[in-house]
Formats: C-alpha cells, structure tokens, sequence
C-alpha cells in the first residue's frame, strides 16, 4: 500500500461517493475503484457499503481512516521540512474563541519574533470545531477551553482562567459584590453558541439548579457579547481575561456568583499520534511559558 492509496482511501471516505473522490483527485472513477478493492484485499475487511447510493465508511473503515490522515499528514510535513528548507515552516494552531481573543496573540508574536524561520497560522471557531480539526490533521494543535471528547487526543491543561459574570453600572446588580444563581431567572443573558467552552459550563450550572435565563443574543463572537454587554443588552458569562479591561475602565461590573464555581482551564490538544517536530515543541514550551508567567 501506498500514500497515493491513503489519499484515494481519504478521498473517498471524506466524499462518500466513488465518482466525486475520483473528480477530486483528478483520475478516473475504475482507478478510485481498483485502488479501494486492493486495500480490502490486503486487509481482509470491508472498508464501505453502499446504502441508499451511498457509500457508507465501516467500522474497519474508520479506525484505518484515523491512520491514513496521520500517515498522510506526516508524509507531507517530511516533505515540507526536507524538500522546502529554504521556505519557512509552518505551525497550523487552532484556538477556541475565548483562547484567540484573549491570550493567542501575543503567545505567537513572542514565537515568531524568536523563530523567523517559522509560520504559525490559526484558526478560530468553537471547541468542538478545533477539536474535530486536529483529529483530521487539519491543525497539528489546539488551545481550548472546553470538554474534549475524543480520547484519541493528548490534553494538557496550561492556562488557568476564572468565567465571571459582567453586568453595566446601571444594571440593579451592579451594587453588589455577589449574586446567587437563583437570581438569574429570568434575566435575559448574552450567550456563546452551543458547542462553546463557556455556554456548556454555564448552560451546567443553570441546568443544576433549574434556572432558566432569557437568550438576548446567542453569537459566536466573545468580543461580540463583551460589547452587547457594555451596551446594556443583558447580562453575560465571560472569561475573566477578556473582561478585564473593561472592568478597569468602568463600563462594566463583575460579580462573584455565590453558590457557583467557574474556574477552567485553557487546555492544549494534539493527537495521541502527531509527531512532535522541533518547532512544534518549542511552540508549546511558549504557550506554557506564557501560562508561568501570567502574560
């Protein structure tokens, strides 16, 4: 078996259909065909089944799958590090949406500065969204501040954080230093998308107790809601780091919730299987590095 059978093998399993691998990869559709019958061959197993003219990945199928992406990952950063040299090297890192506003930035910009021979490139969505990114090999890692499910990935948590509620100077709370959960009945809120690190801890605590909040505004965007909630549009749920500023400023109050913990951790992912170069090694004693010293 070869790469090029990896990548017919993925191509197919990513599309579901022999015709569209085949329009895919620029080949013909008995080529795809052949290529999937000598895999099943070798192995002795049934990699699809077709139902409703649909190709269907087994069982089989998928645990090869998990592999192929990682052989076939692998196969192109060897050939990026031995036959581009001369280009600069490139990190692919995935950050949920609290992690890229609040702490990525300047974790980069401090890698990069020291490593001009290396590229890092993010990407930004939901914890969910990173963490089925890096078990496809389309990011080599992840910094996340939600559940990881899959236990095909290594996670390490690195950097402490506090979720705290926000509310204006205006708002009948802002007089208070604490507020029980109970009270948020009813309140219209500000909240991340389903998916989200923080809308699970929080949608937790409200589900423990059997509170039921208002939704205002449901986005993806945390800097979206930080400025909903300086606008007086509800109350919100926000990391400690991305408030901050505000809270010096005076456009917004925090308030400890009584009868709730909100402490969480941003956490770093990476595949139990990805192979760990130099460079990304020294990229992920720069995120712990940052975490030390609280920068």
């Amino acid at each position: 078996m070869t790469i090029r059978h990896l990548h017919i093998f993925i191509a197919v399993a990513e599309t579901g259909s022999m015709s569209a691998a085949a329009k895919r990869l620029f080949i013909s559709q008995p080529t795809v065909s052949q290529v999937i019958a000598e895999m099943e061959e070798e192995y002795g197993v049934l990699l699809f089944e077709r139902l409703s003219k649909r190709l269907c990945i087994t069982d089989a199928g998928s645990r090869l799958l998990d592999y192929a992406r990682h052989a076939v990952s692998l196969f192109d950063e060897m050939e990026d590090a031995v036959g581009r040299a001369a280009q600069r090297r490139r990190i692919r890192v995935g950050a949920s949406i609290t992690v890229g506003a609040c702490a990525l930035t300047e974790i980069v910009g401090r890698f990069e500065a020291q490593n001009r021979d290396v590229e890092v490139t993010v990407f930004v969505d939901n914890t969910s969204v990173i963490e089925g990114k890096v078990l496809d090999s389309s990011l080599d890692l992840g910094l996340v501040e939600g559940r990881v499910s899959s236990d095909r990935l290594v996670v390490r948590p690195v950097i402490h954080d506090e979720l705290v509620l926000v509310c204006t100077p205006q708002h009948p709370f802002a007089g208070r230093e604490r507020v029980s959960v109970h009270e948020l009945d009813g309140q219209p809120f500000l909240l991340r998308e389903s998916g989200s690190g923080t809308r699970e801890q929080l949608d937790g605590i409200l589900r423990d107790r059997n509170v039921h909040v208002k939704p205002k505004w449901v986005c993806h965007s945390s800097d979206a809601i930080l400025s909903a909630a300086i606008g007086g549009q509800g109350l919100a749920v926000l990391s400690r780091l991305l408030v901050r500023e505000a809270a010096e400023q005076g456009l917004l109050r925090i308030l400890t919730l009584e009868d709730a913990k909100l402490d969480r951790s941003f956490q770093i992912i990476y595949h139990r299987n990805k192979y760990l170069s130099a460079q990304l090694q020294s990229f992920l004693r720069e995120i712990e590095l940052s975490a030390q010293t609280g920068s």
